[in-house]
C-alpha cells in the first residue's frame, strides 16, 4: 500500500519511537490521527509534522473504554499502527493485580480492540494496514520481564493468526520488533539503560520500518543488530537453551541493569 494519501492512525505518538514514525509516515504523504495521553505535546508534534491535515485524539489506552473511544473517533483511516506500549518490567511479585491488568491492557487488548473496530471498513473499501509494535521480547523470554514478554508473544501471535483471516482479502497485517533502541522508547523514556555488550538501533530504523512494513507488506521486520535478531530467533526456535542461558549470571546482570532503570514506569 502507499501512504502518500492515506490516513493513519498512531498510538504512543509523543514518545520517541513515536515521534519518529509519525514523522516518517507524515513526510511519506500520510494524514495522521495522533493519539496519546497529553493533548499539548500532541498538538505541538502535530504542528511540528509536514503537512496540514493531521489532527489528535486524546486516549489514555490503560483505561477501561478508551480503546473503543478512539477507534470511533479514528473512524475511516487506511492505516493503523499499534505502537504504544508499557514496560512491564520487574519481578512478578513486585507488580499488583491493577498492574498486570494495565500492562495487559495497553500491550495486548487495546491493540485487538483497534483492529477488531477499524478492519472492517478497510475491507469495505478493499485496502488497508495494520501494523503492531512488538519487540524481539515477543520472539524469546529474559528474566524479570515475565509480563512484558507475555503481551509481545501476544501480540506477536495475535498479529500472525490476523494476518492469515485477512491477507487474501486485501488487507496487511505486518509485526514490527525492535531490540533495545538507543535515544528513545520505553528503556530511554523511563531513564532507563540497555544492558552492556548487545547492540542498539535507533527511532529512525524503527519508522523505516514501519514505513516498509506498509508499502511492501512485509510478515515481520526484526529491528535490530545481526547478532540480535539470531539470538531472538534461537530463542524462539530453542526455548529451552534460550531460558538456560538467560538464567546464568550474565542474563540476570542484564536483565537488573534494564529493569532498575524504568520498572518504575510498569504502571
Amino acid at each position: 500500500m502507499e501512504i502518500a494519501g492515506r490516513t493513519a492512525l498512531l498510538t504512543g505518538a509523543t514518545g520517541g519511537l513515536g515521534r519518529a514514525i509519525a514523522k516518517g509516515l507524515a513526510g511519506s504523504g500520510a494524514a495522521l490521527v495522533l493519539s496519546g495521553r497529553r493533548e499539548e505535546d500532541l498538538l505541538k508534534l502535530a504542528e511540528s509534522l509536514p503537512g496540514g491535515d493531521h489532527r489528535v485524539v486524546v486516549a489514555d489506552l490503560a483505561e477501561d473504554g478508551d480503546a473503543e473511544r478512539l477507534a470511533a473517533a479514528a473512524a475511516g483511516v487506511d492505516i493503523l499502527v499499534a505502537n504504544a506500549g508499557l514496560p512491564g518490567a520487574g519481578w512478578l511479585a513486585e507488580f499488583s493485580a491493577a498492574e498486570v491488568k494495565r500492562a495487559l491492557r495497553v500491550n495486548l487488548e487495546a491493540p485487538m480492540l483497534l483492529a477488531r473496530a477499524l478492519f472492517p471498513e478497510m475491507l469495505e473499501r478493499g485496502a488497508g494496514h495494520l501494523v503492531f509494535v512488538s519487540s524481539l521480547s515477543g520472539k524469546s523470554a529474559s528474566p524479570r520481564t515475565s509480563i512484558y514478554n507475555a503481551t509481545k508473544f501476544g501480540l506477536r501471535g495475535f498479529a500472525l493468526g490476523l494476518r492469515t483471516d485477512l491477507h487474501a482479502r486485501g488487507i496487511g497485517v505486518s509485526i514490527v520488533s525492535p531490540g533495545f533502541v538507543r535515544e528513545a522508547g520505553m528503556f530511554v523514556d523511563a531513564g532507563g539503560k540497555t544492558p552492556p555488550g548487545l547492540g542498539t538501533t535507533t527511532p529512525a530504523a524503527v519508522a523505516a520500518a514501519v514505513e516498509k512494513a506498509i508499502v511492501a507488506d512485509k510478515v515481520e521486520i526484526a529491528v535490530a543488530p545481526i547478532l540480535d535478531r539470531v539470538a531472538a530467533h534461537a530463542g524462539l526456535v530453542s526455548p529451552r537453551a534460550s531460558v538456560l542461558a538467560q538464567s546464568g549470571s550474565a542474563g540476570q546482570r542484564a536483565a537488573a541493569a534494564v529493569t532498575d532503570g524504568h520498572s518504575k514506569d510498569k504502571r
